[in-house]
């Protein structure tokens, strides 16, 4: 083989020699080489491949094709002088056709390298259907049952991304990370184009992008509000399902990665060729500046390759059994995540793979940490789901790795999937369990509050072993998928026509009260009522034990028009409506959220680094935690499995175990919490001595305006009125 098919002639018309260049490190490197020569050094695992073609376009999409002959360890390497930054570039692997064996090598097809930092260009022209030559297999092959099967020769370089070569010696000297601890951390989800598309402080060329969310008009919102993180939806470098493209729709979350190391280009203001690397970094920077942390969700389970029938843009082309889990028939997928295929984690190559992308979006691009999407399939050995796997075992003793943030989505949608309350120290997890019993309290649905005593506690039924802390629990009612807050008390049931799918998507099990009326209405008592829910919801969240997480929009009411599957939908539906806050209600809402997230900040009891006793201690026998009903006696085991809508929690800002930086003891307020989920007002009876001599409201959530609310005073032992489905918290004063 001569290294050399197609046209002649590279960027300035003169073909590049092939020096032997370096296995590591994996990807395209930008370097000075031996002799003081710059150029670029490539190297490509592609374990059972015959040879690697290295194939180089210039501006016109003219391709200049390199044979990369050095192969170590499986890893086909090479350096090219005179190759720069900007340079666009891809692959061609050849090997055997024979998907009966799961070998799916097609040297016609350009493949993207999965060690890409930059990604320019799109499937095709990004909006009609995926072309075919994008497919490895003749996709409309007469006999569609075996049509995967048919290799296709047509070439796919004009119709796929290319990678693009980046250098950038950033040391990140200049910026300070945040760091802050778990126990004082609130979450922020929010989606990138979606935050910033329709916000009116940011210019209309910044909407949408990296710049938007630096934008001081973005950041003055997120500090306000008072969160330290931002969980932000898949940035990594996504594509469209053609499913979707076919609708005229387009994928929005950006679950359907390709490109692991390439922030995705679509979300930047300056260019494709490669600036979207510095942008990201300037917007991680300016929320570092401002005090927030920057976590991101990432789809490691799965690629946008999905499964026998889709397309060949990557890791399937270099080696399909070497990165994917496959059946025993080994033309098909083991698919535990839904969307076709599922990345096989065991791998050695694999894991280097993650592991790799995760440092350097730590190292290199400064991020704090990641919420793992269906982490329970990253967690499987051969089929189970194992705490024991090479994946969590490799992230335990990564000296990068374990300092940061670790969030699991604890679930997959394999048989034993399900594993919430099971990762291992170091990790925090999605606690879904807290969401369904605060929604089910205030739909007034649960038969009793023993479940809910435990989510409002920090969770210790799933997370006090091993070391682990109430901060394990991700406390959420609502998240991307799903209803938003407003919709959760609008809606029953789930409107999702607009996606195309005849209303089948997304789950039926919303655990949702609409108030009576099904969607919006001009009813001023709902919509009173509706109001009055959100500030429930919002309070129970932000006053519970554990890690809370708000959904972009929820603090203001956003709505979705009842759609629980947004993820199809890139334009109002999906996007944060900003305009909401001219209204009263929806800045009533903000303040609230406001003020709550400031309380927490303030009161370390709120914000516990050890799990409740629940003892009595001292001589007076107070607890750290204790439960009341309304005639203001401590719960006995018949309250709790008696159905009730009304409790009290009691938290002791005496027993805080723990101490400060300087080694003093903790010491807070005490506080009680009632919350009602009666439809009628109740009164409450506030425990008398030892608990407390006085109680000042400091939310009541039956009141709109939350200024006149603070102040009042009730004596201990004496009763408060308490409205129907309202909260109040209360300050103990003595």
């Amino acid at each position: 083989m001569n290294g050399h098919r197609g046209p002649r002639g590279g960027p300035g018309g003169v073909r590049p020699a092939v020096w032997p260049g370096a296995p590591t490190p994996l990807g395209a490197r930008f370097r000075v080489g031996p002799d003081g020569v710059a150029g670029t050094n490539f190297a490509l695992w592609a374990g059972g491949a015959e040879s690697v073609e290295l194939c180089l376009f210039d501006a016109a999409g003219t391709e200049t094709r390199l044979a990369l002959v050095e192969l170590t360890h499986e890893i086909w390497h090479g350096f090219v002088p005179g190759v720069r930054p900007g340079q666009r570039y891809g692959y061609r692997v050849h090997g055997r056709w024979d998907p009966w064996t799961g070998a799916r090598w097609n040297p016609s097809k350009l493949l993207l390298d999965p060690y890409a930092r930059a990604v320019d260009g799109a499937i095709g022209d990004g909006h009609s259907a995926l072309p075919p030559q994008v497919y490895g297999h003749v996709r409309d092959w007469p006999q569609q049952q075996v049509a995967d099967t048919v290799r296709d020769d047509r070439d796919s370089a004009p119709y796929v991304p290319k990678g693009v070569v980046v250098h950038d010696d950033d040391d990140w000297s200049d910026d300070r990370r945040p760091k802050t601890p778990w126990a004082d951390s609130v979450i922020y989800e929010l989606h990138v184009r979606g935050f910033t598309k329709r916000h009116p402080g940011i210019p209309e060329e910044l909407r949408g992008t990296y710049a938007g969310l630096a934008h001081p008009a973005a950041l003055d919102h997120l500090v306000r509000l008072g969160v330290t993180a931002v969980e932000l939806l898949p940035v990594h470098q996504f594509t469209h399902e053609d499913h979707l493209l076919r609708r005229g729709l387009r994928n929005y979350w950006g679950y359907n990665s390709i490109g692991y190391f390439a922030p995705h280009a679509a979300y930047s203001a300056s260019g494709t060729a490669g600036q979207q690397v510095g942008e990201f970094k300037r917007m991680v920077r300016a929320l570092h500046a401002a005090g927030i942390e920057v976590i991101l969700d990432v789809v490691y389970n799965h690629t946008a390759e999905a499964g026998e029938r889709g397309p060949t843009l990557s890791l399937r082309g270099i080696d399909n059994k070497g990165y994917y889990r496959l059946q025993s028939d080994a033309r098909r997928y083991a698919d535990y995540t839904g969307c076709g295929n599922t990345l096989h984690v065991v791998q050695p190559q694999v894991l280097r793979l993650i592991t790799d992308s995760l440092r350097y979006w730590v190292t290199e691009m400064g991020v704090d940490g990641f919420r793992f999407d269906l982490a329970a399939a990253l967690a499987r050995s051969m089929h189970d789901v194992d705490m024991l796997s090479p994946f969590l075992a490799v992230i335990a003793q990564d000296p990068v790795l374990r300092r940061v943030k670790l969030i699991a989505e604890p679930w997959d949608v394999g048989r034993g999937g399900y594993q919430v309350g099971a990762f291992p120290p170091l990790w925090t997890e999605w606690n879904d369990r807290y969401r369904d019993a605060v929604r089910d309290f205030w739909r007034g649905a649960l038969p009793d509050v023993r479940d809910l005593g435990y989510r409002l506690s920090g969770s210790s039924d799933l997370y006090a072993w091993g070391g682990r802390r109430p901060y394990a629990s991700i406390n959420f009612i609502t998240a991307h998928d799903g209803f938003t807050l407003r919709d959760l008390v609008s809606y029953e049931r789930k409107h999702n026509e607009a996606n195309g799918e005849g209303n089948r998507d997304g789950t039926d099990d919303n655990r949702s009260w609409n108030c009576g009326v099904e969607g919006e209405t001009d009813d001023p008592r709902i919509n009173a009522l509706r109001r009055r829910q959100l500030r429930n919801l919002l309070t129970t969240l932000l006053v519970s034990t554990g890690v809370p997480m708000l959904v972009a929009g929820d603090e203001m009411g956003r709505t979705q028009g009842g759609n629980n599957n947004a993820y199809c939908q890139d334009g109002e539906v999906g996007w944060v409506d900003w305009s909401l806050l001219d209204q009263p209600g929806p800045r009533g809402l903000l303040e609230l959220a406001r003020r709550l997230v400031a309380l927490r900040h303030r009161h370390p009891v709120l914000r516990r680094r050890a799990f409740f006793s629940g003892r009595a201690q001292g001589a007076d026998g107070l607890r750290d935690l204790a439960w009341f009903t309304a005639r203001g006696s401590e719960m006995t085991e018949r309250d709790w499995y008696a159905p009730t809508s009304t409790l009290g929690l009691y938290l002791s800002g005496r027993d805080i175990p723990g101490r400060d930086a300087l080694g003093a003891p903790v010491v807070d307020d005490s506080f009680l919490i009632v919350l009602h989920a009666g439809s009628r007002p109740t009164g409450f009876v506030v425990p008398g001595a030892p608990w407390g001599e006085g109680y000042e409201v400091v939310v009541d959530t039956a009141v709109e305006d939350q200024v006149g609310v603070a102040g009042r005073v009730h004596r201990g032992g004496g009763e408060v009125g308490v409205g129907a489905r309202s909260v109040q918290v209360l300050r103990v004063t003595g």
